[in-house]
């Protein structure tokens, strides 16, 4: 596979109007100007989105132009696409706080050191914020309410009756806008984005008279199955420690193993597809794949040595059971003296509540001097340095007052 077949198949769910299309203008030698658009409603990147900025890289490396743009403005309006209710609309302030290390986490994934074709930051609030009421109008009048409410976000929404924002209604053809104030020939990003992409498609018909290509990514599962969103918590993030990256990724489930490996990691197709082959027929582990994977994805964001470090530690917690290297001691100092276990963990800072506490020891994941605890009502007696294990991979080391 040569580097633009590769860059129009891996990690690549559809390109309009066609593959075909877009890969004449790539072996032309032309260069093109391709872009990202990032929703800076959090402050952490996690691997759902590093996966079209992976794209741009890759896009980069064959010397094109690549931009990844910050809407910053679009926020503030909130992204109805994929959500069943109105998202919070935030201040800009909020979303500027947002972006504060965004660079510093991009810059784990595009060659910023790059001299002849670094990558370029905007923020979409540069032009959006100077459209007037008529710029706006004209821009309205290029869609139907029609198209609008077809999606199936809303038709959701409709049947459910939950309220839909007139607001909501500006979103695509706001960041449609972004691919004409940018003068791009191809937007990247999650197959959820497809609407707003296509906005932009048609914008550029009309106002520049120009193709533009849209790619779309397939969406990345996280840690619970359903589509990795920071509006689930189910994320990895690409600035998560590396024992809490490493965990994370051993805790997918084994079906998801060869979609991780081919958008999260840099390893060859051939050489994924003989990983699944392996597992299929039993001559590989899904343990022991799963540690391949999690060992590749900590490289790429820390570093190879921290990686063999970090599968190290995780081999002799949580295979051989024995404690690991360093134990962070709990957020809250207790009383040297008898404690309901249930009291004690939530006193320690180990859970949010005396409910989480229960529900933990009802569910078997709440360990004491390694002991596991069945009983939500047991006394304990502490003199600090008592370890508790929680859940999976929390571990703490008790202090007294």
């Amino acid at each position: 596979m040569d580097k633009i077949e590769e860059v129009l198949t891996r990690g690549v769910e559809k390109i309009y109007p066609s593959k075909k299309a877009l890969e004449k203008v790539l072996r032309s030698g032309k260069k093109i100007r391709v872009y990202n658009g990032i929703d800076p409603t959090n402050p952490n990147i996690h691997l759902g989105n590093a996966i079209p900025i992976r794209k741009l890289r890759q896009f980069q490396n064959l010397g094109h132009k690549v931009i990844l743009l910050i809407g910053d403005f679009t926020a503030r309006i909130g992204d109805p696409s994929d959500k069943t209710a109105m998202r919070r609309q935030l201040t800009h302030k909020e979303v500027l706080k947002n972006t504060k290390t965004y660079k510093e986490q991009v810059a784990k994934i595009l060659n910023f050191d790059s001299k002849n074709n670094p990558p370029e930051i905007r923020f979409n609030s540069e032009w959006l914020d100077k459209l007037t009421n008529k710029d706006v109008i004209e821009l309205a009048a290029c869609f139907t309410v029609q198209q609008m409410i077809e999606r199936d976000l809303f038709q959701n929404r409709l049947k459910e009756k939950k309220p839909i924002g007139l607001h909501e209604f500006l979103y695509p053809f706001y960041q449609g806008y972004d691919s004409v104030a940018l003068d791009v020939n191809l937007e990247v990003g999650g197959r959820e984005q497809t609407f707003n992409m296509l906005a932009g498609r048609t914008l550029m018909k009309i106002y520049k008279n120009k193709e533009k290509f849209v790619l779309t990514n397939p969406w990345l599962p996280g840690t619970d199955g359903r589509k990795m969103s920071k509006s689930w918590g189910n994320v990895i993030n690409i600035t998560d420690k590396p024992e809490e990256m490493f965990g994370k990724l051993m805790s997918i489930t084994d079906e998801v193993i060869e979609i991780y490996f081919k958008l999260c990691t840099n390893i060859p197709i051939k050489e994924i597809r003989k990983i699944i082959i392996q597992i299929n027929s039993g001559k590989l582990n899904p343990m022991e794949a799963k540690k391949w994977l999690a060992r590749e994805v900590v490289s790429l964001y820390h570093s190879p040595k921290q990686a063999q470090k970090t599968q190290e530690e995780f081999e002799k917690v949580f295979q051989k059971r024995k404690l690991p290297s360093k134990i962070p001691v709990a957020p809250k100092a207790v009383k040297a003296g008898e404690w309901s276990i249930s009291k004690l963990v939530t006193s320690s800072g180990g859970t949010a509540s005396i409910a989480e506490a229960k529900r933990l020891i009802k569910q078997g994941g709440l360990e004491f001097e390694g002991k596991k605890i069945q009983d939500c009502q047991l006394k304990v007696s502490v003199k600090g340095g008592e370890i508790l294990k929680i859940g999976k991979r929390k571990i703490l080391k008790l202090k007294t007052k």
